[in-house]
């Protein structure tokens, strides 16, 4: 019986040291706070963002926050105006440098001097560099 008792004993030790084992592996080593875990007393603990204390900021009035958004309102009405009328006077010179080149080219082909070649002889005995000088026009087309 002695025995019995002896080997209960040594089972019921083995087994409570098995669960105090258990427990401290369940928990973590407690660190303490000024002490990293690595053991490097020179790195010291990031307060970057923990260290920003945020507020909820002062509260407007609805009678202020309609005042602004009329006010918001108002400067883009007016900056779309200003950008519109940039837009149509950028549509206008457009315009009218179309128009002037068009002007341009009307008047210099009316300004032309052109000589009628009805031989058509005349043509087979030019050498090359004086055909590629010579170049064909409507002259029937007659404009105002």
């Amino acid at each position: 019986m002695p025995e019995n008792k002896i080997r209960e004993n040594t089972k019921l030790q083995i087994s409570s040291k098995k669960n105090n084992l258990n427990k401290s592996s369940d928990k973590p080593e407690v660190i303490p706070k000024g002490k990293p875990k690595s053991g490097r007393f020179w790195k010291k603990e990031k307060t970057k963002f923990s260290s920003i204390i945020k507020t909820k900021g002062i509260r407007v009035s609805f009678e202020k926050k309609q005042a602004l958004r009329q006010q918001l309102k108002h400067i883009k009405e007016a900056s779309n105006a200003i950008k519109t009328a940039k837009e149509e006077e950028k549509q206008l010179r457009k315009e009218r440098r179309r128009e002037n080149l068009k002007r341009q080219e009307e008047n210099r082909k009316k300004s032309e001097v052109v000589q009628v070649i009805t031989n058509t002889k005349k043509l087979k005995k030019m050498r090359k560099k004086h055909l590629r000088t010579i170049e064909k026009r409507d002259t029937t087309v007659v404009s105002n």
